[in-house]
């Protein structure tokens, strides 16, 4: 599995996350896991809806989520993280 960064996605990522090391260490540990197995159910990953169809979610703490496109079988772009009000 490769993974696209999209610069939404990293400036969240330093300003939401690194802040916080114990959500750094969680996500990624959650990061290695979806590239093993993106289907892994301690990820609880799902298929937006609405305006957001095109995109999943998976969950990196209760409250934490990334939000990504799959462009290809092997390929994802992470589109935003942070709490679910934030990314939704």
């Amino acid at each position: 599995m490769r993974i696209n960064l999209n610069s939404t996605y990293s400036k969240h990522y330093k300003k939401r996350i690194i802040p916080h090391s114990y959500l750094d260490k969680k996500a990624e540990e959650r990061i290695r896991a979806f590239m093993r197995n993106p289907h892994d159910s301690i990820l609880k990953d799902h298929r937006l809806a609405g305006t957001k169809k095109m995109f999943r979610s998976f969950w990196i703490t209760g409250d934490i989520r990334i939000i990504y496109k799959p462009i290809s079988q092997d390929l994802v772009e992470f589109v935003d993280i942070g709490t679910h009000n934030q990314v939704y």
